[in-house]
């Protein structure tokens, strides 16, 4: 029995296909967690839904921003963009059953000693702190009203974590951090316009992941999210976005980790 952590399919169908044939994945006794960003940008997000869903026990995932973006979309507060691939689910006969799916799903799970979020963990976060936070947005995704919620999710405010912010605001900076966080400074405060390598910081910012005062340093902590962040090695910190939406003529690949021994296979897409 193995347990494999995948990055970023976004609709991948035919990739993620390819890469669980590479890893010989089966669904007797292999389990599968996806880092988020299941769905757009790639053709087939409605397969790709179908499939994890489907899977049953043997996958979880936790959610990443693109998800949450079909969320808002399926709850009518978003319009889909003229980039966005996933109205094949919004148009789906089973989009209802695939929608609540994804409402059930968690922003971090716990596996073992470590943590899977998306996109990363605010540098001052405990590992409890980090789940405590986790788990109150995901008691409002459960909600009947979870279509208000999400409503009131978007916007970048507030940026910087304190102990005293209300309910609603400590879930915005929860889902900010934990589905769009790349760089930000030493007391968690958010920065959302670099996107490119971790050495690219913005003045005053670091990647989440280099901040001395870091309470996970010796966690080890799996993500997606940073399909730009390449070169880069340190103990704990697994990024797992390779890029596959690219196009294997941008050097794209759909990746996967095995826990137990940290050996990654990839496909190119």
């Amino acid at each position: 029995m193995s347990d494999y952590l995948i990055g970023d399919v976004q609709g991948c169908f035919d990739a993620l296909q390819k890469l669980l044939k590479k890893i010989k994945f089966s669904g007797d006794k292999d389990r599968l967690f996806f880092l988020g960003d299941v769905v757009n940008r790639g053709d087939k997000s409605l397969e790709t839904l179908r499939f994890i869903k489907d899977l049953g026990d043997n996958a979880q995932m936790v959610l990443g921003n693109h998800d949450f973006h079909l969320l808002a979309c399926a709850f009518g507060h978003k319009t889909a963009n003229n980039k966005d691939t996933f109205t094949d689910v919004l148009n789906a006969k089973d989009a209802l059953e695939l929608v609540d799916f994804l409402t059930q799903q968690p922003l971090i799970i716990e596996h073992q000693d470590a943590l899977l979020v998306h996109a990363g963990i605010p540098p001052l976060w405990d590992k409890a702190t980090a789940l405590k936070q986790s788990r109150v947005v995901e008691k409002h995704l459960k909600n009947t009203q979870v279509g208000h919620f999400i409503d009131t999710m978007y916007g970048d405010q507030p940026y910087t974590w304190t102990s005293d912010l209300s309910e609603i605001d400590a879930c915005r900076y929860t889902i900010n951090a934990c589905m769009r966080l790349r760089f930000c400074q030493a007391d968690g405060t958010l920065e959302f316009e670099g996107k490119m390598n971790y050495d690219t910081a913005p003045k005053g910012f670091k990647a989440w992941f280099l901040h001395e005062n870091r309470a996970l340093k010796n966690t080890d902590i799996f993500f997606g999210h940073w399909s730009t962040l390449s070169g880069f090695t340190e103990p704990h910190i697994y990024p797992m976005d390779h890029g596959c939406v690219w196009g294997a003529d941008l050097g794209g690949a759909l990746s996967a980790i095995r826990f137990e021994d940290k050996q990654v296979f990839s496909v190119s897409c």
